[in-house]
């Protein structure tokens, strides 16, 4: 079997950071599938791992062949996968959601990579997504599948023109829209109900569905009035963080990622500020320079017209209560040793929260209830839970403190359209009961636009542009803002045809 595994078939798996080795260097682990399968030497291996490096876009080839896993960016460790996916030339392809942690322009540099080393090789590719639009550009073919069933099948322009299946249909319009705003996202128990183990469409079409809930420019225009009359929140002013880069032997580093590089820009209260932008654009490194899980170079950050950059650490955690983050990845971020009522409960017992460890558990039920969890799943742990009910075990763990303002770092980056749909919605609701804040960090602009009121572009560190979300998406002014919005998968079939 070894024979075929990674020469003839080989697989891109869906999370990076838990399918590459955290103790070899990024370079290495690519050089031992070539050196395996191909009968290469060390530095043949080596000029190719470098020259795939490049093929997949990766900044700094030679650097990230020294680098280990978590030294790089979520999407930078899914290139290196695909890297070695592809090293040995496979006929096979098996790509288990390869672009899930990609921006746009990467993920559409990925897909025509494979596009085009499909047609070089011959290659058949098994491509598995949530994303439809992504199937729509990218396959001939189409399996839909509901809880270990086919439950559709056919090629991709009947699937998409004229879907039979009520999950194919809920699936289609769970996607956030691009043209329209929605008041909340659909999600597939609007469109179908399942009875004696049957999936039965609900009477309503999809299309009148859908007519019922946009918004209109009016009613956008008085809620942002009313936004824009609250106090300015958060002003972050010139920040600044830099990385080192390593330097060889005993010489000590003189040059610096920028990852944030002089960005300034101010949140009111009860606004969502969208932070888009590729791959290591700095994105997440603002967002935790913020928070200070991060120790910016040089800036200061004002919360309430306190400057909280320079308060001691002490002073700082009494803050920690009002400012709080739902991670990227929520399996990383749980304790797998702690049940998810114990995760949830951690931050009230450190903060001195409630009297007595039962008004803490009570806390912690009402919370699972409030983010659509169940009671009984107090005592469950992390291992135990699907991928979106780990992120409203984040969010839950999140709102332990009563914080007034939240950072959510690609927190739906990992989800398929459904579920990424409930936890958006979700979101939304839970923004409107707690009078929340919220700065919302996602390379898919899409959701940005949907999410958010004004949106910050980021690219190399600097602010590209910013603005209404609305504005920037019809009438981006700057040429990198138009590259990520031409790179969206629209789900367009006529361009799939020509």
């Amino acid at each position: 079997m070894q024979k075929y595994r990674g020469n003839d078939i080989a697989m891109i798996f869906q999370e990076p950071m838990t399918s590459l080795n955290p103790v070899f260097t990024c370079g290495d682990q690519v050089m031992e599938a070539i050196m395996l399968h191909q009968n290469l030497s060390k530095e043949e291996s080596k000029e190719l791992t470098i020259k795939l490096f490049k093929e997949v876009l990766l900044p700094r080839p030679e650097n990230i062949f020294e680098s280990y896993p978590h030294q790089l960016s979520g999407g930078q460790k899914q290139r290196v996968m695909i890297a070695m996916a592809i090293s040995c030339q496979p006929e096979l392809l098996i790509a288990d959601e390869p672009t899930t942690a990609l921006d746009v322009t990467v993920q559409k540099t990925i897909l025509e990579l494979l596009i085009k080393l499909q047609k070089k090789r011959g290659m058949g590719i098994i491509f598995i997504t949530h994303d439809l639009g992504v199937i729509a550009e990218l396959a001939d073919k189409v399996i839909v599948m509901f809880k270990g069933k086919i439950v559709e099948q056919g090629n991709v322009k009947d699937i998409f023109k004229k879907p039979k299946h009520p999950y194919t249909k809920g699936l289609l319009a769970c996607r956030p829209p691009l043209d329209n705003r929605y008041k909340f996202l659909p999600t597939i128990k609007d469109f179908m109900v399942e009875k004696n183990g049957h999936l039965v469409e609900k009477e309503k079409s999809v299309s009148s569905f859908v007519k019922k809930i946009i918004i209109k420019k009016e009613e956008r225009k008085s809620s942002l009035e009313k936004i824009y009359k609250n106090d300015i929140l958060l002003e972050v002013k010139n920040l600044k963080t830099y990385f080192p880069i390593a330097g060889t032997g005993f010489k000590k580093s003189k040059s610096f990622v920028k990852a944030v590089d002089d960005v300034s820009f101010d949140v009111f209260e009860g606004e969502t500020l969208g932070l888009v932008g590729e791959s290591g654009c700095g994105k997440t490194t603002i967002g935790r320079s913020i928070l200070r899980l991060i120790n910016p170079t040089a800036g200061n950050v004002f919360y309430k017209q306190e400057n909280i950059s320079i308060l001691h650490d002490r002073e700082f955690n009494k803050l920690r209560k009002e400012m709080q983050i739902i991670f990227q990845d929520p399996y990383s971020s749980l304790n797998p040793r702690i049940t998810i009522g114990e995760a949830i409960m951690e931050p009230m017992t450190v903060h001195g929260l409630f009297k007595s460890k039962k008004e803490r558990k009570d806390k912690v039920l009402e919370l699972l209830t409030k983010v659509g969890l169940k009671e009984e799943f107090y005592f469950r742990y992390p291992h135990e839970f699907s991928g979106g009910q780990r992120q409203r075990v984040g969010i839950a763990r999140a709102l332990a403190l009563n914080p007034k303002f939240i950072i959510c770092d690609e927190s739906v980056s990992a989800l398929d359209v459904s579920v990424q749909a409930q936890v958006l919605n979700l979101l939304n609701d839970l923004k409107k009961e707690f009078n929340l804040t919220y700065i919302f960090i996602s390379h898919d602009l899409s959701v940005v636009k949907y999410m958010s009121d004004r949106m910050v572009v980021m690219n190399n560190g600097k602010i590209e542009e910013k603005g209404d979300s609305d504005e920037i998406y019809y009438k981006p002014k700057k040429s990198y803002t138009q590259k990520l919005i031409s790179a969206i998968p629209k789900g367009d079939l006529n361009k799939k045809r020509k």
